[in-house]
């Protein structure tokens, strides 16, 4: 297979009726195919998807592919399906969380994310947030986990809604400020 070339529509064809199996995500961590190739998908840092450097403006299609992503030990993203397993591009994370609301208060709290594909994901054991600052510029780059290791990076204005929610407590660094969500406690950073 490798050398042949893929493009989103013959690519959809054969994923989409692997989605009206199921309602959930596929296993595409159980699927072991060869390597087809590269196939010039890239995902921008803003989740804009592109192949051959156009937008790829059908929703849809970034929908049905974000459930076919992996990210191998390799550290590559591949779009995978029971016989094919196609190389692409990623700039950050693969997802962009662009909005949240916020459920309850205090430690009874459930925060919910919206990402670029359509997931809705609320922060907790399964779904953790991660702060990681730039070591030149000490701007923070917060990501949570979609599913796997797929992460969705948190859209600057989400973020500030996420900081107006934060609360402070001592912690082993400190005074850490954070939020509570699904009865677990994510630090974002120290006062």
């Amino acid at each position: 297979m490798q050398g042949r070339q893929r493009d989103p529509e013959s690519l959809a064809q054969q994923v989409e009726p692997l989605h009206r199996k199921s309602a959930s995500p596929p296993p595409v961590e159980s699927w072991h195919p060869e390597f087809s190739g590269d196939i010039d998908i890239r995902i921008a840092r803003d989740g804009q998807w592109y192949f051959k450097g156009a937008p790829i403006e059908r929703q849809s299609f970034v929908a049905l592919f974000s459930t076919i992503l992996r990210k191998d030990d390799d550290g590559d993203y591949y779009l995978v399906t029971p016989v094919e397993k196609w190389r692409i591009r990623v700039d950050d994370a693969p997802f962009v969380a662009h909005s949240l609301s916020a459920e309850g208060q205090g430690e009874g709290q459930k925060l919910s994310f919206v990402t670029n594909a359509g997931d809705t994901i609320v922060l907790g054991a399964d779904h953790p947030l991660e702060v990681h600052t730039h070591v030149e510029t000490g701007e923070p780059s917060p990501y949570i986990r979609v599913r796997r290791n797929l992460y969705a990076l948190i859209e600057r204005s989400t973020f500030y809604h996420l900081v107006e929610l934060a609360v402070s407590r001592e912690g082993s660094n400190g005074t850490e400020l954070g939020v509570w969500s699904d009865g677990n406690f994510y630090p974002i950073g120290t006062l």
